[in-house]
């Protein structure tokens, strides 16, 4: 799987809540998690992509694998940017990457994604992930897609 060059990811930035921390003052792991989560659903509607529409037509993206790498602590009232860069093959999985920087850049943590499409009836991956979130996408790019020709004559 390799990213799509030339294609920035996509980006937001958040601010670690009192709430997050845990006892040592610094963002609880868990939370990690759910930034990267939150970072790509919002990458995915930025996209144009209704997940409402996804799962009322039966598709249902899934983690089949979490990875986290602890670089820089985050502490809380510390603001990070979290980046959502995706990665696709020609198979079933894909992977999404977010990398947690830091206001000055540092690097505060990795989390990285193995991931699916399920066919919620079936309960099976489909085949081809990237063509069908390439066939609901209004902005592919963000989600690490080249847009085909026919994406153009698409309304925005």
């Amino acid at each position: 799987m390799t990213p799509t060059a030339g294609i920035e990811p996509f980006s937001l930035r958040l601010e670690v809540r009192i709430s997050e921390v845990d006892p040592q003052l610094h963002l609880n792991g868990g939370f990690y998690v759910q930034y990267g989560d939150h970072a790509r659903f919002q990458c995915v509607r930025a996209a144009g992509v209704s997940v409402d529409e996804l799962l009322a037509d039966g598709f249902g993206p899934v983690n089949l694998e979490t990875v986290i790498r602890y670089r820089h602590e985050l502490r809380a009232g510390d603001q990070v940017d979290v980046s959502c860069d995706w990665e696709w093959g020609d198979g079933k999985t894909y992977r999404v990457r977010h990398l947690m920087r830091h206001l000055d850049g540092t690097v505060a943590a990795e989390v990285d994604h193995v991931s699916g499409l399920l066919d919620l009836r079936a309960r099976r991956l489909i085949a081809d992930p990237a063509d069908e979130w390439r066939a609901r996408a209004t902005r592919p790019e963000l989600l690490g897609l080249r847009p085909t020709p026919s994406d153009s004559a698409r309304p925005a």
